[in-house]
């Protein structure tokens, strides 16, 4: 069996859409829960969802023009797909590994995988260590999209520099939520996004609340009994709010993206010292935040109408 062709072909299978990569991950991650970044990535790959349809959901096709909520999903869908790329075949070869008892991790380098990671899955076959891998897996992937999507001129110009983005990030409006189906909703405001050390400190913090005593089997619970739609209504439906969903299905509203990566540059070789992103986080005290957001949603909500309404005078 040709290893390299196979992973390709599993990883060509669930990079198809966002739909596809959340459940590969979370598959992923009950077949092997010591890899508890697969767990991460598929919560955070339906927060993905969520924002891709609010783009084609009742508010903001009446504020943002058609080419920017364009310009807006393809640069969620493009890292999505690219940290898809990079991480799925490192999870293969690992759960290869451990099948046959002996390690793949040898053929990281023909998946473009940085020098980094390769030697943090030879540092986690010797060691175990599931929290500093964990903390390894969110720094690659986060400085794997940081040339090619954050600071790409392009995405740049187009989204990260327009005002309806600079104004959500100074206003703290996005946000990754953690759903339980007891109708709660938990996690961080997003902010300074174009940031790398802050996209990680975030990362980390989310996998902090992820994996916390009291909440993980309220966040499992969820991803379990609830089919990722991408429509926001996922998770609505448990908030007891009577709401009428107001954002599409994921795979109605968006089609297939057919990708292609130019650059395979590591990110690691011009960087090195990568000591710092493994600093312990504080504690966060405000992780419950179901009033919060409600609030910053119906504040949004109120904003757009009164726009449109003056709009329309």
């Amino acid at each position: 069996m040709n290893l390299i062709s196979y992973i390709n072909r599993i990883v060509a299978k669930g990079n198809v859409d966002n739909i596809s990569r959340t459940q590969y991950y979370y598959r992923y991650y009950v077949r092997n829960p010591e890899i508890e970044w697969s767990f991460l990535a598929s919560i955070v790959s339906r927060n993905a969802g969520w924002n891709m349809t609010d783009l084609k959901g009742i508010y903001l096709p009446q504020v943002l023009p058609k080419s920017l909520r364009e310009q807006m999903f393809h640069t969620y869908e493009r890292a999505n797909w690219l940290i898809f790329l990079d991480a799925f075949p490192q999870l293969m070869l690992h759960e290869l590994s451990k099948r046959y008892n002996t390690s793949f991790f040898h053929l990281l380098k023909y998946f473009h995988v940085s020098e980094f990671m390769q030697k943090e899955w030879r540092t986690f076959w010797e060691t175990k260590d599931r929290k500093r891998l964990m903390a390894a897996l969110i720094i690659n992937e986060q400085n794997v999209i940081q040339k090619p999507v954050i600071s790409h001129p392009y995405y740049k110009r187009k989204v990260f520099h327009s005002f309806p983005f600079l104004v959500q990030d100074w206003l703290h409006y996005s946000s990754v939520l953690f759903p339980t189906i007891a109708g709660k909703l938990y996690g961080f405001s997003v902010h300074d996004f174009t940031d790398v050390d802050e996209r990680i400190r975030l990362g980390k913090k989310l996998a902090w609340l992820l994996f916390h005593p009291d909440y993980y089997h309220d966040f499992k619970q969820f991803s379990e009994r609830t089919e990722h739609t991408g429509s926001r209504q996922d998770y609505e439906q448990y908030i007891g709010m009577g709401k009428r969903r107001d954002t599409p299905f994921l795979r109605m509203a968006f089609p297939i993206i057919q990708h292609h990566r130019g650059d395979f540059s590591d990110w690691y070789k011009p960087i090195k010292r990568t000591e710092k992103w493994f600093k312990p986080i504080r504690t966060p005290k405000k992780y419950q935040i179901t009033n919060w957001y409600l609030n910053k949603q119906n504040h949004l909500h109120n904003a757009i109408s009164i726009l449109t309404t003056k709009n329309a005078w």
